[in-house]
Parts: C-alpha cells; structure tokens; sequence
C-alpha cells in the first residue's frame, strides 16, 4: 500500500520483504544498508496482538528463543555477540507519535520498547546495530483488525515523513552545534 502511496518526491522508496529467518536476517539487513546507504530505514512487522500502530523505540540483543520459519534459533539467544543489551533509535519517537496523532488520521500511533523478542526485534536490533540508531520499527496489526490496507499505508506514510522531518531537524541542530 505504501508503494502505491508513495513518499514525498525528494525521497526514493525501497520495500523489500524480509522473510521470518534470523539468518536471513543476519545476512540480509546488512547487505541492504550497504547497498543503498540509506538515510533511515523503517521496518514494519506485523503482531498479532497489536490494536494499535506502534513505534518502537529500541531494539534488544538477548533473549531470543522462538524458533524461526526455518524452525531455526541462534544457540547464543542473540543478534550480535558481545553488542549493547538495547539500542535506542535516534530519531525521537515520541515526537513522531505526538505529530502523527495531530493529524487526525484515524488510525491510533502509540509507543512501546519493547519489540518482543522475536524475529521484529531481532531485525529492528540488527538494523539499529548495522546503522548507528538510524533505524525505525513500526508494529502494525494484522489486515481489518481493525484497519484497512488503506488507512495502514497512509498512517505509515504519515509516519515516514514525519521521522524523516524529525531527522532532518535533529541533523541540523547537530551540525549547528558543531561549528560552535
């Protein structure tokens, strides 16, 4: 849905479907970071206990038992061995849930930190250790409960231009900051 929306026209989208595999997830994320060097990249990931679109504001590296679609688990628990216990993304995710909810789209952002151990975690931590912080982890629920495909693609667009904006404006206070 997002693909058909789009983005706005200074930013070039890219949606790839990562499949519920922590070794393809261990080899994939990396290759896409250095394949497009991206500004931000946003995963999105499904839960079946959602209601609600959710930001996550970090990512955990232990903890990890469930067995994947491949009936795989990494022996260590882990995504990256010897790595922070929890990285938080850089980009401000209350003030994009603030933003959005303004909107008065009719879909309801909330916040959370914990991603829940399994393959969204594992990925949005795998991200956040390839990239610095510079990754994003929307949970959206399941197809009719209770959005449509629709009202999911225009809240993730709203969501994606709001944390690129957020972005943008924390890079220039950054870089202000710098030259004093």
């Amino acid at each position: 849905e997002l693909e058909k929306l789009g983005l706005r026209n200074d930013v070039d989208l890219y949606v790839y479907e990562v499949p519920v595999e922590y070794q393809t997830v261990q080899r994939l994320i990396p290759a896409l970071w250095k394949k497009h060097s991206p500004q931000l990249v946003v995963h999105v990931g499904v839960s079946g206990m959602a209601t609600t679109v959710t930001l996550e504001k970090c990512g955990h590296n232990v903890g990890y038992k469930g067995l994947d679609n491949c009936r795989f688990c990494p022996g260590s628990q882990c995504c990256v061995e010897g790595g922070p216990e929890c990285i938080d993304s850089i980009i401000d995710m209350d003030t994009v849930c603030r933003r959005v909810s303004a909107l008065g789209l009719d879909v309801t952002v909330t916040i959370s930190k914990d991603a829940g151990r399994y393959l969204c975690d594992f990925t949005y931590y795998t991200s956040l250790y390839q990239s610095r912080g510079r990754s994003a982890f929307v949970h959206v629920p399941p197809l009719g409960k209770p959005y449509t495909a629709e009202q999911l693609g225009r809240a993730l667009q709203a969501i994606i231009e709001e944390m690129l904006d957020v972005l943008e404006h924390s890079e220039d206070k950054i870089n202000c900051q710098h030259e004093h």
